[in-house]
């Protein structure tokens, strides 16, 4: 099902989700990989406030590159997901929501997943170029010092994903494997 989603990723709408959907993102994200992903933990493990705030947000797993004269961000595309698979659970015990990436997660992150209603968003590998051009607004507001890793606040619109798992654990890599499978018997 194809679904127009205006951000934030509060519960109810994470849970109206199901694997297989495809979306279109319009609001704002924040970017983040495993550096970034790593600070935040071990700021939280000492007490201190996160540099936004994580209620129902939506973290892109990208190191956008610099910006070319007139344009917003460079290029854009996602990371490989699983960097971040030893940070997801914490993040999303403090109440982000959404996650946008490639490629599998670990089981600690699906049960992550369902117990705080979280949703996993499939960004199209090698697509960065294009996906950069639905990023409207990019700042920067934390880690400066990590480059393309540093945390920024992205307004997006119309951002093309797929849902991957939802909040039920459903996961569109094994649902659709199995189907494939089952078809070609």
């Amino acid at each position: 099902m194809e679904k127009h989603i205006t951000l934030p990723l509060t519960e109810e709408l994470a849970k109206s989700l199901k694997a297989g959907d495809t979306v279109y993102l319009t609001g704002t994200i924040y970017t983040s990989r495993d550096a970034g992903h790593k600070r935040m933990c071990e700021a939280l493990s000492r007490g201190e406030e996160l540099p936004f705030d994580p209620t129902d947000a939506t973290i892109y797993y990208v190191g956008p590159t610099p910006a070319k004269p007139g344009q917003v961000i460079g290029s854009a595309g996602p990371t490989t997901s699983g960097r971040m698979d030893a940070y997801a659970p914490t993040m999303m015990s403090v109440g982000a929501r959404g996650m946008i990436g490639k490629g599998a997660r670990l089981p600690e992150v699906v049960d992550a997943m369902k117990k705080y209603s979280g949703v996993y968003f499939g960004a199209i590998g090698g697509a960065g170029a294009l996906l950069a051009k639905c990023i409207k607004k990019a700042e920067l507001i934390a880690y400066e010092d990590l480059g393309a890793e540093a945390l920024r606040k992205l307004y997006v619109e119309d951002m093309p994903l797929f849902v991957i798992i939802d909040s039920e654990g459903n996961n569109l890599y094994e649902e659709g494997r199995a189907a494939y499978l089952n078809k070609n018997k």
